[in-house]
């Protein structure tokens, strides 16, 4: 069973490496700039909006021409995920804004903000109840 789990998150793992060799190495800079500073603007927010819930960011994809970032959150727990989402899609404006002035002086665009749910645990999750039947 250990031993499944393991094998999963090897996946996942390789996965992710592999998706993020076809991009650029400024593709890739600007992703992990992006995934950092938005962690703690989300660290920040879940003090103040979301008290008892855990928001991170799992994984950020940039479009080639930067003008995009694809943001994953992983939110837990997951029940309050959906509601959260489209809370934070509905503010996606300010949240940029604020991405803007914390990397503003490193980057000429600040790319347009896509959010989705990271539901790679829960897929964990699901499998472990699966193999503990």
């Amino acid at each position: 069973m250990i031993q499944t789990i393991l094998l999963i998150l090897w996946r996942l793992k390789t996965e992710t490496t592999f998706n993020m060799e076809q991009f650029t190495t400024r593709q890739n800079k600007l992703s992990r700039f992006i995934q950092r500073e938005m962690a703690e603007i989300f660290l920040q927010l879940n003090k103040s909006k979301y008290p008892g819930k855990l928001i991170s960011v799992t994984v950020v994809r940039v479009t080639k021409n930067l003008g995009i970032a694809r943001i994953y959150l992983s939110i837990y727990p997951s029940e309050f995920s959906r509601e959260i989402l489209s809370d934070i899609q509905l503010n996606s404006k300010s949240i940029r804004g604020e991405l803007g002035r914390r990397i503003g002086k490193n980057v000429r665009i600040i790319p347009e903000l896509d959010f989705f749910i990271d539901d790679s645990l829960d897929y964990i999750d699901h499998i472990d109840e699966l193999l503990h039947k």
